[in-house]
């Protein structure tokens, strides 16, 4: 794991985005996984500026994206495909035949998951996988005691993820899906890179336990210790339980300048 701890959600952001423009850059047709959520906005909105600016091209790229709710079609303003399209794919070039979304309207849902891995392998795997970090430590939808070797598949949400959605639903919890479908983490360890974003004092314990904590099911977000490379971009307050925060800024701050973001 590398750790990154920026002084706020926005600087880490750009550090972040720049570290997917890089990989888009040496690699045009890249594949990429994308989250959802208040936490990759900031992330989206700079690649947006970078498209328009730099001329950052998404021509080539292959997208999936992480989860989707069971139920709630496409066109509703609630839908991570609406999420996605509203924030991201509407305002850069990509072709939408390369954007893959999970299916929450599926009939067979099994079936409808077993095709979007294999889609996943026909397109060469992940290159780069956009997470967050739940604040009891999820990932995706893999909620706590998710198994490592999961796939993906439909997720029943625990009572503290409905409660932490509910601001999207206008802060009625009998509104918010209590079911999703879900890349699952042996699919996210699949990935060549995880670059996670997790900003606020709110997410601070949850860091904790991703990086310094034991590798539990518990934690689902802790097997990325595992992972051979995985980035971790956090801000201040989301780094205030690490004991070894000194340690990540002075790593960091010694890197070789190739190294840095």
């Amino acid at each position: 794991m590398e750790i990154i701890i920026n002084k706020d959600a926005p600087s880490g952001s750009h550090a972040a985005a720049r570290v997917v423009a890089k990989l888009i850059r040496e690699k045009p047709d890249a594949v990429l996984g994308l989250a959802t959520g208040s936490t990759p906005l900031i992330l989206y909105q700079e690649l947006i500026r970078m498209h328009r600016d730099e001329g950052l091209d998404f021509s080539a790229v292959t997208t999936f994206n992480l989860d989707e709710y069971v139920k709630v079609p496409p066109d509703n303003e609630q839908s991570y495909s609406y999420f996605m399209w509203e924030n991201l794919f509407s305002q850069i070039n990509i072709n939408p035949e390369n954007v893959h979304i999970p299916n929450g309207m599926a009939t067979d849902i099994p079936a409808s998951c077993a095709a979007y891995e294999q889609a996943i392998v026909q397109a060469g795997g992940i290159d780069l996988q956009v997470l967050g970090i739940g604040s009891d430590g999820h990932v995706g939808f893999n909620e706590p005691t998710s198994s490592f070797a999961s796939r993906t598949r439909i997720k029943t949400l625990t009572r503290q993820t409905v409660k932490d959605n509910a601001r999207f639903f206008g802060g009625d919890e009998s509104q918010v899906p209590h079911h999703c479908i879900t890349m699952g983490i042996g699919t996210i360890m699949d990935a060549r890179m995880n670059l996670v974003l997790a900003f606020g004092a709110n997410k601070s314990r949850a860091v904790a336990a991703t990086i310094e904590g034991p590798v539990a099911a518990v934690i689902p977000a802790s097997i990325l210790q595992h992972h051979p490379c995985t980035r971790i971009f956090v801000d201040e307050p989301a780094a205030a339980h690490l004991k070894l925060a000194d340690y990540y800024r002075w790593v960091y701050d010694n890197k070789p300048a190739w190294q840095r973001v």
